[in-house]
């Protein structure tokens, strides 16, 4: 069953440039200002991301084999001049991430510095250590590029409804299918995202739930099998040790009373 899985998945990394949100529309100006448009060297969009603190984004762990450098943020529209753009200094992959299929597909990503928030660039809130959410509830998902399977890459950015899939419906779907994900749209609908849309958030009630993770690869206009993400609530707990260590050393190197009251938990 993993061996088929695996089939499945084979062009998936080869494919991801090729980005997509089928049968979407274009996302409201400033409507999803935690999203992140993580890119090469060379300025092109590789991954979708999104800002969680000041200073990291949280993404894809299989997107670290696409030569990420720098992460844009601040304009659905990635030909506009005035997005800040910020080096990426650290990736940090969950340890246990080996390959796509078996699951454990998260990523930090640590700025080069702390980014300028404002009206048209915000974090948006994680789920907290158990969320529950309900078959058919309808959450959204968005990403930068191709809208059909032939078309070409757009420049704005497009969001998609798509409904939650029942975890036995997906596992029956999916033959091997990982712990720890979430299933939403690509199954029963032409809804849903594709290779390249990897790293962006699954968001439902304006919390970040899910990371796009995997799909069928070659089936991008009318999907069959469930999209897959990962669950973010059952990865709190890294998230969270990974931030505080960051602030502590932060601190460490300020070394000011705020940082002291606020590594105690007052305000």
């Amino acid at each position: 069953t993993m061996h088929r899985l695996h089939k499945l998945l084979l062009c998936l990394l080869p494919c991801l440039p090729d980005i997509r949100i089928i049968h979407g529309e274009k996302a409201p100006e400033n409507s999803m200002p935690y999203m992140v448009s993580v890119q090469d060297n060379k300025g092109r969009h590789v991954c979708g991301g999104f800002l969680i603190t000041e200073d990291f984004v949280l993404t894809s762990a299989h997107c670290d084999k696409l030569g990420l450098t720098h992460v844009a943020l601040g304009n659905h529209n990635l030909k506009k001049a005035d997005q800040q753009k910020v080096r990426i200094k650290k990736k940090i992959i969950h340890e246990n991430y080996l390959q796509i299929e078996l699951g454990n597909d998260i990523m930090l990503l640590q700025l080069s510095e702390k980014v300028r928030l404002g009206h048209r660039v915000q974090t948006v809130q994680l789920p907290s250590a158990e969320i529950h959410l309900k078959e058919n509830q309808v959450c959204q998902v968005a990403g930068w590029g191709k809208t059909k399977r032939d078309g070409e890459p757009v420049d704005e950015l497009r969001v998609v409804g798509v409904s939650v899939i029942d975890k036995q419906v997906c596992k029956k779907q999916w033959p091997g299918l990982p712990a720890n994900v979430i299933c939403a749209g690509g199954y029963k609908t032409t809804k849903g995202f594709c290779q390249g849309d990897s790293g962006g958030p699954l968001v439902c009630d304006d919390l970040a739930v899910g990371l796009v993770s995997f799909n069928y690869y070659d089936n991008c206009n009318y999907p069959d099998k469930p999209n897959v993400y990962t669950d973010i609530s059952k990865y709190r707990r890294w998230i969270n040790e990974i931030l505080a260590q960051s602030f502590t050393f932060y601190c460490r190197k300020l070394s000011t009373s705020h940082c002291s009251a606020v590594t105690h938990g007052e305000t």
